[in-house]
């Protein structure tokens, strides 16, 4: 079963000669519980695709479904209600609400839903990211792998069907990096999160389930990543990242 739907989505800036096509008709699903990792260089429209899934911004054309909902067929306020419910997010500047706590910035969507956090729940998820001990923190006597933790918790919260991340490793090092896409791994495992990953490095499109990539707006599908480690996709020159 296929939790996200995008069909022929275009997205374009301008008219005219001065006209921008930052995606071409783009397409392609992605079934519940898959990790899937999204590359291309910078200006390739990787993150103007995010946006658009994440319900962020309006295609020009096309479609996006996320379960059997055409997400840009709603009204405004249904859609943002859609989206605090169904979508988490997870930036590569964390985001947090530096006079909340660790506790207070992972229930803070919940809150914002009007509604009462599964206690439950949340201490699992604190005991998941390893924050148990830091829940009454603010995220400056955090260091930066705990705040993308926080980050993650967040987007956890309210359950979401789709997870979304961008670049979630790119301020962090080489270990805090692991740390991270080892519990994106785990959410997508353990609470069957669909996730959606923006990155610039191969070794981490490689943790991934699959790999798409984006380039002059335009997407390639590279498959199961193992089926393409090894090949001159993982190695050539279509997509050598801007980093390591």
């Amino acid at each position: 079963m296929n939790l996200l739907e995008v069909k022929s989505i275009s997205k374009v800036y301008g008219e005219g000669d001065t006209a921008v096509h930052a995606l071409k008709k783009v397409s392609f699903s992605v079934p519940k519980g898959e990790f899937v990792a999204v590359v291309g260089e910078s200006g390739s429209g990787k993150s103007t695709l995010l946006n658009m899934v994440g319900a962020l911004d309006t295609p020009s054309f096309g479609k996006i479904y996320i379960g059997s909902k055409d997400i840009f067929a709603m009204k405004e306020k249904s859609l943002t209600v859609f989206r605090r419910r169904n979508i988490g997010f997870i930036f590569q500047s964390f985001n947090l609400i530096p006079e909340l706590t660790v506790e207070q910035n992972i229930i803070f969507p919940v809150l914002l839903d009007y509604q009462k956090p599964n206690q439950r729940y949340l201490e699992e998820l604190l005991a998941v990211l390893n924050l148990t001990e830091r829940r009454h923190h603010l995220p400056s006597q955090l260091s930066g792998g705990q705040q993308q933790r926080v980050a993650i918790g967040r987007a956890l919260i309210t359950r979401p069907a789709l997870i979304l991340a961008d670049e979630p490793t790119g301020n962090l090092d080489t270990q805090n990096s692991r740390e991270v896409i080892g519990l994106l791994k785990e959410a997508s495992k353990k609470y069957e999160q669909t996730i959606i990953m923006i990155t610039h490095s191969k070794g981490i499109a490689q943790t991934a389930d699959r790999i798409l990539q984006v380039s002059d707006g335009e997407m390639t599908d590279f498959g199961r990543v193992q089926d393409v480690r090894g090949t001159s996709v993982m190695h050539g020159p279509e997509w050598k990242g801007d980093r390591e």
